[in-house]
């Protein structure tokens, strides 16, 4: 009974101390909405860079396609056009999946720049309203879940201390341009 209860613990205490590969993806420039023609890398990193990764998305076709590939740092990916719009992960050859990352790609003339990563409670967020073809500090007018909540004369809008209450779909409006897509 005794061997039995130690080999549980050293097996417990084995398991304790391995530790897992976690991918990470990455986007640069930091946003989720794009326009037409603009270039994003998307990076995949591990914390242990010989295993390797596989990027993959599952596109408004509801495809699920593997996308590139590597062992090591990052991978450059041009995304242009509205279909590569989607969700994009990273998977390790050893089995962990990343975050997922909502891409929009927008054939429009106004996007709503907003950060990627996952937000914590308490921190501050910048929304940017920006246009394809003037200077982005144009008055706009923020909406989330289809309600006014402000606008504003320079195009931009800080949440300050966010908390479960924020969450929700933004989105923006530059009278004159035309309105971004939700995110």
């Amino acid at each position: 009974m005794k061997e039995t209860s130690v080999l549980c613990l050293l097996f417990l205490i084995s398991l304790l101390s391995c530790t897992t590969n976690q991918a990470r993806l990455t986007v640069s420039p930091s946003s989720s909405q794009f326009f037409e023609g603009v270039f994003v890398s998307l990076s995949c990193e591990e914390d242990d860079s010989s295993a390797g990764w596989t990027l993959r998305r599952n596109t408004s076709k509801r495809q699920r396609t593997q996308w590139g590939e590597g062992a090591g740092s990052s991978c450059n990916i041009s995304i242009t056009k509205q279909h590569d719009s989607g969700v994009y992960w990273c998977e390790s050859r050893e089995g962990p999946i990343s975050n997922m990352v909502n891409l929009t790609v927008t054939g429009g003339s106004v996007i709503l720049q907003s950060p990627v990563l996952p937000v914590m409670e308490g921190d501050d967020v910048t929304l940017l309203c920006e246009t394809k073809t003037t200077p982005s500090n144009l008055p706009a007018a923020f909406y989330k879940d289809g309600s006014l909540i402000r606008k504003q004369p320079t195009g931009h809008m800080t949440i300050q201390h966010v908390s479960r209450s924020d969450e929700g779909l933004y989105k923006c409006d530059i009278s004159g341009h035309g309105e971004s897509p939700s995110s």
